[in-house]
Formats: C-alpha cells, structure tokens, sequence
C-alpha cells in the first residue's frame, strides 16, 4: 500500500494544502494521505502561538469530507522539536511493508541539509517535492553535495533515484496562491478570508478569534 505523509504547520491550514495534497495521492495513486501537524517546529518559530491542539482541530475538519484524508497527533505525543525523522520512522514502524510518500514543499527541500539527520530520511521514503508559487527549485542544485553520489539523476522524469531504491519526484501541480501568513495578515486586517480554505476551518477561527 502506498501512503502519503504531509506534514507542517498548517497555521491554518487552506485549500492550496488540500489541492496539492488531493493531485498527489491521485498522481501516485496513493491508498491514503495522512497530513501530521507539526507540535514544535525545529527551524522556524511557531507564529500567533497558536497551539498544537488547536491547530490539529483545524486539520481534522478541513479533511473530514475526504475519505482518503486523515490526521495523525503523533507529534503532538513526542516531546521536545518535531523532527521529520523520528516521525518517519515511527510510521515506517506502524506502516511496515508499505512504501512512503513525504510531501513537502520545494522550498523546505533546498533548505534539506540543515535538517536533522537529512541523509537518512531518503532510505525511510519516497519524497514528493512540491513547486509553490514564485519559489521554482532544482532537485539537482537543492541535493545537497556530500551525498549526490547517492542519486541518480533521470532527466525525463525530472526525479531522482536513490540507492536505497527510494525516489525524490518534483511537482509542480495547481498553483495555487494561497498562504497561512496572507491568511492571518487579512485576519489581522479585518478583511474576510472566505474561499481562502474551508468554511468550517473559518467557521473555527473566527468563533476563537484566532490571529487576531
């Protein structure tokens, strides 16, 4: 069975998440996505402190209506950073057998080697490297250099092949223009955030005056 893992902070979540997430499960024919909301984030602050429930909350109603959506607190039970790692091996052990999509955006993957043990998230899984508006990544420039030996290159399907028999794939998908920091800028501002994500995820926010 092949299975998606998305994770992040979702600070809201919005329907550019939800799209992108929808066209490759579709693409890879993948039985499942699980989006992991990410508890205490390693490399950036946390925006408007919003906590980790509150942003699970969000999560698990934006994908209610999708039968191949589900939602993991699985960070929220570790303590300490939430590192990508350890989550991928935890699934790796509740998932043996089953192959692994990492989906991130191509932004996070050229900043790959200041994450936490980088070189062994490549033998726990697939990656699916996902191009957001303004910010076009190289797979080959964005590899980091110590262990480009490791990869080959396949030009055709613009993806690259590791030793471990894992693939990296660059996606472009539906650009859609849509940001957590726009949302709770326009939140910020008084002005609506409708058609920006789901009805019941602004449903939520605005009853707690979330990012106000």
């Amino acid at each position: 069975m092949k299975i998606g893992i998305f994770g992040g902070t979702f600070n809201p979540i919005h329907f550019a998440h939800l799209r992108i997430a929808e066209e490759i499960r579709e693409m890879f024919a993948l039985a499942k996505i699980i989006f992991v909301p990410a508890a205490t984030p390693p490399h950036k602050p946390l925006a408007d402190d919003l906590s980790f429930a509150e942003r699970l909350k969000m999560v698990t109603l934006a994908v209610q209506e999708n039968p191949f959506f589900s939602v993991s607190d699985l960070e929220g039970q570790r303590e300490g950073k939430s590192y990508s790692i350890d989550t991928l091996r935890i699934f790796g052990e509740m998932f043996p057998g089953d192959e692994l999509f990492f989906i991130m955006g191509s932004d996070s993957f050229a900043d790959f080697r200041t994450w936490k043990n980088y070189s062994a998230i490549f033998s726990c899984c697939n990656i699916v490297t996902i191009t957001r508006p303004g910010s076009r990544v190289s797979l080959l420039q964005a590899l980091p250099v110590d262990i480009a030996h490791e990869f080959c290159y396949h030009k055709s399907e613009n993806k690259l092949s590791h030793c471990s028999g894992n693939s990296v794939y660059s996606i472009e998908g539906t650009q859609l223009d849509i940001s957590s920091t726009s949302i709770r800028s326009l939140i910020r501002q008084g002005k609506s955030i409708k058609y920006l994500l789901p009805a019941t995820v602004e449903q939520y926010i605005l009853q707690q005056r979330f990012y106000e």
